[in-house]
């Protein structure tokens, strides 16, 4: 990118006057090859560069619009007063045709034909570009001004990047290569300008060149720049002049208008054959709705050939400027015409007509212009942002101008009080009339005047109802005067209230409240003004100054930008980044602390205000294609000339603000300024900004001594070098030019409602740029001030809402200002809050109540309005009509009317009348009503009676309410027999009017019941005689059924001294009103019966002596008010219920809560005791007994509470002479009663023992004793356990159980823990039936606790054991056994009482040696043996439990059935295979120690079928007999071992194999022989003289089953053989070594129940026990 200065480094956009080596390359080598190449685009261009100069010149000293013609040809938007360019500019911006054709013109073209033609068709495409003009035109109209405004400044104003392609700018080392690039917008000193030459031909080409070069830049294609050898004969010719000689031809302006005018005349005649065209409006006129006194201002856009004149009409009527020079502006330029009307006002209400000719035809186009009128006292001219401000489009309504909507609010928003950061809602509920579907209403809220827009702030709804404003977060900037309008075509209304915003709480008590109203003014790009609205709170403590923040946009960091607090309320923030936006928001400091920030301000960017405009309008001029370098190099520079109108715009205490313009020579490029400062009165200058220079013309000096003068000046500078200084300014001491206001004066306040009051004040001296003021109230002697609004109001009046009735205020002001806030203003004079009063509004609804001869009867309804105070009288008039034109009004009455009726006397017969009637009160007489409809003083004559009259609702209701009238005055020809009162909603239409009565009403009022709650109602009502019913009354006004907030009804009362009263409060009362007491809706007159009393807003109606004279409706009704009123009915049952409660009061007693009762306490002693409802401090008691006073001492103990109205009075004990009646007599005041009590024979004789008892109890409990007696309860284990609670326990306390008198013993000493003593008895049955006792004793006492578990006990305690049995059973499981299949289940244990039932298929089964049940342990079964087919089915087991039968069922067939009765098969077979098997059933021992020499003799049993065969083993190796070894096998059963003399040789082990086809057994024995000489003793068997050897021996059985099968018998016994000498000699040591097995006989473990089929073996036939010997395992 080329190199730019450090101040321009970080814009995206260059100045327009700065140039680069590298770019003047380029321009050069374009230059030349364009020379080269056309000439006629060179003289062209000279031609056009010429005349844009000098427009330029024209533009520096004038901005009429008829001055801006050649600047039209420059800009591409809004102004097109050049034809020639009218044409160009729509081709080049819209035309893709024409793109396409002007494509064909290049830079080497020299074809003027071409040229030519393509510059015809160029001017034939202009109509078919209408829309791309129309376009323009919207621009144009809003526009306008704003363009012409901005033209000084474009000299020197940085220009924004074109929008093409990106920049390629060559370098000096490429100099002399040919690249391609596009030119960026730079305005020199001569701009090109076309369309202003001398031939026609010199035209064509300098057209042709222009759209050439024009379409080739605008497609993006760069120029084709090389450098070619400069020819003489080919150059162009520039004229070469200064700006400042430029400057001075600005009389040139008139000569170039002059050529321009002959030019456009000679387009006119060009080609005029093919030009032709009737006119053809390319934009026509829109509608407009404006408010009055606005202008408005109509436009249309014309195409046609030769050019039509365009005429204006009103309806119809031609416009005559001449004749209202002031009030229309008609002008024609280029196509674009306009029609402007100045100060509208509702007689332009028309239909306006633009219509365009010329030779080929005629067109019209129509458009509408709508005035309307402001209504209200709000100022017009606020709604007046500029020319056109108010919505446009609106049209004429649906029904012409003449029609008419009828807007009303309901439910209206009131006055709003919040606090900020609340949510607060506004609406109001809108009625149309009539209600077009089609037509919808504009909804439009305004602040204080000013129309709000939706926001982040603001939100706004219309459901097609109801208008509703919310504000999602509320800030004092919100408060103010809210009003909602409503338009509906060309009428609207408007309702208004005030909302009120208080400040949210500090979050440090003391800190002042928030700024408010941040605003950002003089925004620029090194600075930006900040400014701020003071807060009404400062907390208590003088507010010291303000601290500004700012966040940059997007993010969420906030920098403080000043060290010290600033008083001023506008402070000049500085460091800004240019073009970066920022937010600002400001904090209150006091002594306290600080307050919460203020609502941000509006985001500004830090720019130059004309760089913002730019910006906003987006501003560009058509890329032309031409560079134009003038004489004027810009490498060379020009060094700025000083600035010029240096002046200080603002000066505080804290900074001052400088303003200048810039200089008229400061060359091509940008200029910076340097700002210097030195002391008044000296030289001593100091540069205020050395580090950044400012690039705006204006300035914040900071860092002045407050107090000293200074002077100031400015320097400019750019690349060329730094410029003189500017002129000094004068001296300006820092100080702030804007003083704090003065006080304001007379406060004055007058009263408005009743919460709230008008004040007025004037404004303060002298006082300048004033905010507004804040106002605060004080009820007087508080001393606590509050204020009324926290956002300043402007003017000098303001309503202070939210004030309490009754109360006396002062007021006082003070006056804002951007210095600070005022001193307050005196205090006002007190005024108490009560609504003002003013004069009534006309009554209305008049109606002829009678007519006769010479005078009238008139009949009207009171006001809407009373004023604030009650109506004094009426004043009627009445008028003479004759032939429909009215008279002069006269009087009928001089002395007000008090009635609401009135006859008027003396009138003309037959003649026609009008009335009006005008009411009065204290503030004086009202506006009088309408007049009323006319009407004829003539002879009535009918016979049924007029109208009722002054019919009114009262008492009004959720569903009733109460209907009043006065009888008619004309009764008819017969007396008034009674009245019909008719009824129907509002809405309904005639035909749904409904009677309330059926039969005649004597009485002149009526309760209405039955009332929908919400629903408007009219009622009216006919008087009826003998000749029928009359006329009907006017209707009353609608009257909607709802009980109000607030409604209060009449309440009777009966006081201490029996006086009965109705009575009625009122909190709505104005000073005025007054309660007016009837009796059956008339007054009561007859104040004999009943007095008045009346305090404040409480009203009492006292009945004197109440009786049947004094039946009928009560009621009330509060004057000025909004309909207060209520009733009460007294009827004879009403009466008869006053009266005895009257009765009850004269003679009062002492109401009791419960009479004379007795009761025995803890310890035994007796209390007496009754309760009074109520007693008063003075309330006493005396006790009686047996007619005799008792008195306080060691007997009784008396006590009276008169705070509960206990009377209570206890006795240590009852003797037999305390037999008798016990009386409390109670006085309180003048209020007695007694209450007594009889304890006489059995009553008193069980009182006495339940004493003695509870006293003894009483004497147990002070050592261990029971609280629960002994007691059972089932575990879930199904045991039972005695339990007991137990008390006053300590470590010493000792527990004893016994059964029938034996002492239990128990293994561990109780803990008593939880206070519990438990005993566990497991597996209860029968024989644990008995009578259980436990006692407990330590040094204090003892205590014992029974219980008998016999008989029915017993009987209980087991069925609940039984049923907990039962419940524990498991499910049944199939079994199966070898010799069949068994059904079981599980209980935790069983017992006898438990009762066990089986039934197959619901039916009971007999038991039989087959089929058969019993128990194992906790095992129930059923057994069924051999089982068959028939025994398939469903079985039940039924467990009873004495009260309840369990039951559990299996199902026994199909699948279950096959594989139990298979198991059963297989079972069978192992069994018998078991049974017959081979085995050792006992005899050989498992060692045998002998002597060598002896004889040894073993023998055995053995058993199997078939019989087995036998043989022995020794060492594991067969062994069969000898001479010394002797085996025998005797019987198929005995088996004997003989070893007729032993050695050692015999040593070993031996086994026995015994083996048939069920199986094979081995048992084994080990023969130790040891070594002794001389001895050669025989052992034989069952010989004395041998010893034998026999000890238990281990029995390894094999078998040919299964391994891993249990054996389901009973394990042998084994004993235990010791070996001996059959004659030992007594002193001869035995020889013989045992080895002692202490093994004991072991029975066979018991089935748990949970093996399977296959673990099931059956027992053998023949017990083992017996043997003494245990079975041979099987080897495998």
């Amino acid at each position: 990118m080329m190199s730019l200065p450090f101040y321009q480094r970080h814009h995206e956009h260059y100045d327009r006057a700065y140039r680069h080596k590298a770019l003047q390359s380029t321009v050069s080598q374009y230059q030349k090859e364009a020379k080269s190449k056309s000439a006629v685009y060179a003289q062209g261009s000279t031609a056009y560069a010429r005349g844009s100069a000098a427009y330029r010149h024209a533009s520096a000293a004038d901005f009429s619009l008829d001055s801006s013609a050649a600047y039209s040809h420059g800009s591409s938007a809004h102004d097109l007063e050049s034809a020639a360019y009218s044409y160009g500019s729509t081709a080049y911006d819209h035309s893709a045709a024409q793109s396409k054709r002007s494509a064909a013109y290049s830079l080497d073209s020299e074809s003027l034909s071409k040229s030519s033609a393509a510059y015809s068709h160029g001017s034939e495409s202009i109509n078919k570009l209408a829309a791309a003009y129309r376009l323009g035109s919207a621009a144009y109209s809003l526009g306008l001004k704003d363009s012409n405004l901005m033209i000084e400044d474009q000299s020197y104003k940085m220009s924004p990047k074109a929008k093409r392609a990106k920049q390629n700018l060559v370098s000096e080392d490429k100099e002399n290569e040919a690249i391609d690039y596009s030119v960026p917008i730079f305005t020199g000193r001569e701009v090109s300008i076309s369309g202003i030459t001398d031939t026609e031909e010199e035209r064509i080409k300098e057209s042709a060149a222009y759209v050439a070069k024009r379409n080739l830049f605008a497609t993006g294609e760069g120029v084709s720049v090389s450098k070619v050898a400069k020819s003489t004969s080919e150059e162009e010719h520039h004229e070469k002049k200064s700006r400042k000689v430029a400057i001075r031809e600005s009389a040139e302006r008139v000569a170039l208008k002059k050529t321009l005018e002959d030019t456009q005349a000679f387009h006119k005649k060009l080609n005029q054959d093919k030009l032709l065209h009737a006119p053809e409006f390319i934009i026509e006129p829109r509608s407009h709705t404006v408010w009055e006194k606005q202008n408005v201002k109509f436009h249309c856009s014309v195409a046609g050939w030769p050019a039509p004149r365009v005429t204006w009409y009103k309806n119809n009527v031609p416009i005559n400027v001449q004749t209202h020079p002031d009030k229309y502006i008609i002008e024609s330029r280029y196509g674009l015409h306009s029609l402007e009307i100045s100060t509208c006002d509702f007689d332009d209400t028309a239909q306006y007509r633009a219509s365009a000719m010329n030779v080929k035809g005629e067109i019209s186009a129509y458009a509408s212009l709508v005035v309307k009128r402001y209504k209200g006292e709000i100022d017009a001219s606020l709604l007046h942002a500029g020319t056109l401000s108010m919505p446009l489009g609106f049209g004429i309504t649906p029904h012409g101008y003449a029609s008419r909507f009828e807007i009303s609010f309901v439910d209206k928003f009131d006055v709003a009080f919040g606090r900020e950061g609340e949510t607060m809602s506004l609406g109001c509920t809108v009625v149309i009339s009539p209600d077009i579907k089609r037509f919808k209403p504009d909804i439009e809220w305004y602040r204080n005047g000013v129309l709000i827009t939706p926001s982040k702030w603001v939100q706004m709804h219309w459901s097609g109802e109801r208008a509703s404003l919310t504000l999602t977060h509320a800030n004092k900037e919100d408060e103010g005067l809210y009003t909602l309008r409503v338009v509906m075509g060309d009428y609207y209304e408007e309702y208004s209230n005030y909302v009120f915003v208080r400040d949210a709480d500090a979050e440090i008590p003391g800190a002042p409240g928030a700024p408010l109203d941040v605003q950002c003014l003089d925004a620029n790009k090194d600075y930006v003004i900040v400014s701020w609205k003071q807060p009404a709170v400062d907390g208590g403590n003088p507010i010291l100054g303000y601290f500004i923040d700012r966040c940059e946009v997007g993010t969420t960091h906030w920098t403080q930008c000043n060290e010290t607090p600033v008083k001023f309320a506008r402070f000049p923030v500085t460091g800004l980044i240019e073009g970066r936006s920022y937010i600002f928001r400001v904090r209150a400091v006091n002594k306290a602390g600080i307050s919460l920030p203020s609502r941000v301000s509006e985001p500004v960017a830090a720019l130059d205000p004309a760089d913002r405009a730019r910006l906003r309008s987006h501003p560009s001029a058509p890329w032309t294609g031409q560079i134009i370098v003038t004489e004027e190099e810009p490498a060379e520079g020009v060094v700025p000339g000083p600035p010029t109108d240096l002046q200080v715009i603002e000066a505080t205490k804290n900074y001052v603000v400088l303003s200048w313009k810039p200089p008229g020579q400061r060359g091509h490029e940008g200029i910076m300024y340097f700002v210097e400062k030195c002391v008044a009165g000296t030289e001593d200058w100091q540069r205020v900004n050395t580090e950044i220079p400012v690039k705006s013309p204006r300035f914040a000096v900071f860092d002045l001594a407050e107090g000293k003068s200074y002077c100031f000046r400015v320097r400019c500078c750019n690349s060329a070098g730094i410029g003189e200084p500017s002129e000094a300014t004068e001296a300006t001491v820092v100080d702030d030019k804007l003083d704090i206001p003065k006080a304001p004066g007379r406060i004055m306040p007058t009263r408005n409602t009743d919460t709230s009051v008008v004040v007025t004040w004037t404004e303060p001296p002298d006082a300048k740029e004033l905010v507004g003021y804040y106002i605060e109230s004080s009820v007087v002697g508080s001393g606590h001030w509050e204020p009324c609004n926290n956002n300043p109001v402007k003017g000098t009046r303001f309503i202070c809402h939210g004030l309490i009735n009754g109360e006396k205020y002062i007021f006082r002001v003070r006056a804002v200002n951007a210095a600070g806030l005022s001193e307050f203003s005196q205090d006002s004079e007190p005024i108490e809050v009560q609504a003002a009063i003013a004069a009534p509004s006309p009554p209305y609804d008049i109606m002829v109540l009678e007519s006769v001869r010479d005078s009238m009867v008139l009949g009207w309804k009171q006001p809407k309005v009373t004023g604030g105070t009650e109506i004094t009288g009426y004043y009627v008039n009445y008028r003479e009509v004759v032939g429909g034109v009215p008279g002069k009004w006269m009087e009928a009455n001089i002395k007000a009317i008090s009635e609401k009726a009135y006859r008027i006397q003396n009138l003309k017969e037959n003649m026609v009348y009008q009335f009006q009637v005008a009411a009065a009160n204290l503030a004086g007489v009202g506006t009088p009503s309408l007049p009323s409809q006319p009407f004829k003083c003539e002879e009535w004559t009918i016979a049924v009676p007029g109208p009722p009259h002054d019919v009114t609702c009262t008492e009004v209701r959720k569903d009733s309410l109460v209907l009043l009238w006065k009888e008619p005055v004309y009764t008819g020809r017969s007396p008034i027999a009674g009245y019909y009162v008719d009824m129907k909603e509002t809405e309904a239409k005639e035909e749904h009017w409904r009677s309330v009565n059926e039969k005649p009403l004597q009485k002149k009022f009526l309760k209405i019941g039955g009332l929908k709650q919400g629903v408007s109602y009219v009622f009216r009502v006919r008087a009826t005689n003998q000749a029928g019913v009359g006329k009907p009354s006017d209707v009353t006004d609608p009257v909607v059924a709802e009980t109000r907030p607030g409604t209060k009804e009449v309440v009777v009362d009966v006081d201490d001294n029996g006086v009965i009263s109705l009575n009625f409060e009122c909190d709505q009362m104005s000073p005025n009103s007054k309660f007016v007491w009837s009796k059956n809706y008339e007054p009561i007159e007859d104040d004999s019966r009943l007095n008045i009393d009346t305090k404040g807003g409480k009203s009492k109606a006292i009945f004197k002596d109440l009786g049947e004279d004094d039946l009928g409706v009560y009621s009330c009704v509060v004057t000025d008010t909004d309909g207060v009123s209520s009733s009460h009915t007294i009827d004879e049952e009403e009466m008869k219920r006053l009266l005895a409660l009257s009765h009850e009061r004269k003679f009062p007693t002492v109401p009791l809560a419960s009479e004379l009762a007795v009761e025995i306490l803890e310890k035994g002693e007796v209390r007496f005791w009754l309760q009074a409802e109520k007693l008063s401090g003075n309330a006493k008691a005396n006790f009686v007994f047996n007619d005799k006073e008792i008195f306080n001492g060691e007997k009784y103990k008396m006590k009276v509470d008169q705070k509960t109205g206990l009377v209570e009075m206890i006795m240590d004990k009852l003797e037999d002479k305390d037999e008798g009646t016990y009386t409390f007599q109670l006085q309180d005041g003048k209020a007695t009663n007694q209450s007594s009590l009889v304890l006489i024979g059995d009553v008193f004789k069980k009182l006495q023992d339940e004493a003695d008892f509870q006293r003894k109890e009483w004497h147990r409990k002070q050592g261990p004793h029971f609280v629960d007696k002994l007691g059972w309860e089932v575990t879930d284990d199904c045991n039972v356990m005695l339990k007991c609670k137990v008390a006053n326990i300590k470590k010493e306390t000792h527990i004893v159980w016994y059964k029938d008198d034996r002492e239990i013993m128990v293994d561990e000493e109780h803990d008593f823990k939880d206070g519990v003593c438990t005993l566990l008895i497991s597996e209860f049955s029968k024989k644990d039936a008995g009578t259980y006792e436990v006692i407990l004793k330590d040094d204090r006492g003892k205590d014992s606790s029974e219980l008998k578990l016999k008989d029915t006990a017993f009987a209980d305690l087991m069925n609940e054991v039984c049923r907990r049995i039962a419940l524990s059973a498991t499910d049944l499981k199939i079994q199966s056994t070898a010799e069949g299949i068994r059904l079981y289940s599980y209980v935790t244990y069983y017992v006898e009482d438990l009762r066990v039932g089986w039934m197959h298929n619901d039916t009971q089964i007999r038991f039989t040696d087959r089929v058969k049940t019993g128990v194992t342990g906790e095992q129930i079964w059923l057994q069924i043996n051999e089982p068959t087919p028939q025994d398939k089915g469903k079985y039940t087991m039924e467990l009873f439990d004495g009260k309840t039968g369990h039951k559990k069922t299996v199902d026994l067939s199909g699948q279950a059935f096959d594989e139990a009765f298979a198991e059963f098969q297989r079972l069978k077979q192992a069994a018998i295979a078991e049974k017959n098997r081979a085995r050792v059933l006992g005899g050989l021992p498992d060692v045998v120690t002998i002597q060598e020499g002896k004889a040894l003799n073993l023998s055995c049993t053995v058993w199997g079928d078939p019989t087995p065969e036998v043989s022995w083993l020794k060492n594991e190796k067969p062994f069969v007999s000898d001479a010394n070894c002797i085996l025998k096998f005797e019987s198929g059963k005995n088996v004997s071992f003989t070893i007729s003399t032993v050695s050692t040789l015999d040593s070993g082990k031996y086994s026995i194999v015994v083996k048939n086809k069920y199986g094979t057994e081995t048992s084994d024995v080990t023969v130790i022989v040891i070594s002794v000489s001389g001895q050669t003793d025989t052992v034989q068997g069952q010989d004395q003289n041998n010893v034998t050897v026999s000890k238990k021996k281990k029995t390894t059985t094999a078998s040919k089953w299964k391994e891993g099968e249990k054996k389901d018998f009973i394990k042998p016994h084994v004993e235990e053989s010791i070996a001996t000498e059959d004659t030992p000699d007594p002193n001869e040591t035995p020889l013989v070594e045992t080895e002692k097995d202490t093994k004991s006989n072991q029975q066979a473990a018991k089935n748990d129940g949970k093996a399977t089929a296959a673990e099931i073996v059956p027992q053998p036939t023949e017990s083992l026990d017996r043997q003494g010997k245990k079975p041979l395992e099987k080897k495998p």
